[in-house]
């Protein structure tokens, strides 16, 4: 059901009973699964491949070119699985020539002001607390949790099942099934 104060292109493809509230844009090469739900203010833009019931809040924008200089107007994409949930002014950047995608995966929760940047692949299940951001090309695995205003470094991995607390830097990876915390990041436990 598209509002009649929101701009949808033609182009995009739009299951039957996605909600797109007013003054949303959704541009070309777009396409929505059934079930999503996008809230006001979004933008959508060229590339996006949003799976089924998915939750878009206000202010988020989604597959905006990557901010990187080897960035060349190539096609690439942002791949958003299914019962995701993006809240408020979050961002998350198209792929580059390196991956040519940005993925997150099935179950996740981006709570509001975090960024996902270019070439990111996030597991499933995994939660992003406020403010969380990730540089390009980040690897995060599988239900891993990340404390808000989390800052990963770029080209760094995070293991599946790790827990990250709040205000800490990742700039070296961290394994699976950890606790990481303090500053300089260190090791704490094992995430039980």
């Amino acid at each position: 059901m598209n509002q009649p104060l929101a701009y949808v292109h033609p182009q995009a493809k739009i299951a039957r009973n996605v909600v797109i509230e007013p003054f949303t844009t959704i541009h070309a090469n777009v396409e929505i699964g059934k079930g999503t739900w996008i809230g006001s203010n979004v933008t959508i833009m060229e590339g996006a491949r949003i799976g089924e019931n998915c939750r878009i809040f206000p202010g988020a924008v989604i597959s905006a070119i990557p901010q990187d200089l080897k960035f060349n107007d190539e096609e690439t994409t942002v791949l958003i699985g299914n019962n995701v949930t993006i809240r408020e002014c979050v961002t998350i950047n198209r792929g580059t020539s390196d991956r040519m995608r940005t993925v997150i995966g099935d179950n996740c929760l981006i709570m509001a002001y975090s960024h996902v940047a270019h070439d990111c692949i996030v597991g499933n299940n995994c939660i992003f607390s406020n403010n969380t951001t990730l540089a390009g090309h980040v690897t995060i695995g599988d239900d891993v949790v990340l404390a808000g205003m989390v800052a990963v470094h770029q080209f760094v991995s995070v293991g599946k099942h790790a827990f990250v607390t709040g205000g800490s830097l990742v700039r070296k990876d961290v394994p699976p099934f950890v606790k990481a915390a303090r500053e300089p990041l260190s090791y704490v436990g094992i995430n039980l």
